[in-house]
């Protein structure tokens, strides 16, 4: 009988990298669970090209108001989300009217300079989803939107005043 090989040492892992010291002004990046929102602190101040965007996602609020949505919202998600700034929901009375005003929010916000990055529609219509980056559009048919209530998940977010003086 030939002797046996020596077994192989199991090898130890390897030491995690211990982390760098940040700089005084910089933040850690917050990680967590997709869907996950960063914890609820005040909102950051404007800068200048924030207005811009803030302007955009009102004028995006106007136009649903001008073609008829209903149930119009436009919260400031900065600080509680990791992935958009502003969440606009609203309520369409069909789904032709709802794939009118996608493409009317398409152009302006190309107008605008906030081309959109993906648009999705769900196949019946019920539900279309633009997504700007920093502005993230929902039109819903009135039953989906109290199915999914999104409204609820960002009940903490801030309602940004988007309705027209005197109207």
């Amino acid at each position: 009988m030939a002797p046996s090989a020596p077994k192989p040492r199991p090898s130890k892992p390897a030491k995690a990298a211990k982390p760098t010291p940040l700089d005084e002004d910089s933040e850690p990046v917050r990680r967590g669970k997709v869907g996950s929102r960063a914890p609820a602190g005040p909102k950051p101040a404007l800068k200048p090209g924030d207005r811009a965007l803030r302007e955009f996602a009102i004028l995006a609020a106007q136009l649903l108001d001008d073609r008829h949505c209903e149930d119009i919202r436009l919260m400031d998600v900065r600080g509680l989300s990791q992935v958009c700034d502003y969440v606009l929901l609203g309520s369409g009375t069909s789904d032709r009217q709802m794939k009118s005003v996608a493409a009317e929010l398409e152009d302006l916000g190309a107008e605008h300079q906030n081309r959109v990055f993906r648009s999705s529609r769900d196949t019946g219509g019920t539900w279309i989803v633009i997504d700007f980056v920093d502005l993230v559009a929902h039109l819903f048919e009135p039953a989906q939107r109290a199915y999914y209530d999104i409204e609820t998940l960002w009940s903490d977010a801030e309602r940004v005043e988007w309705k027209r003086r005197g109207a």
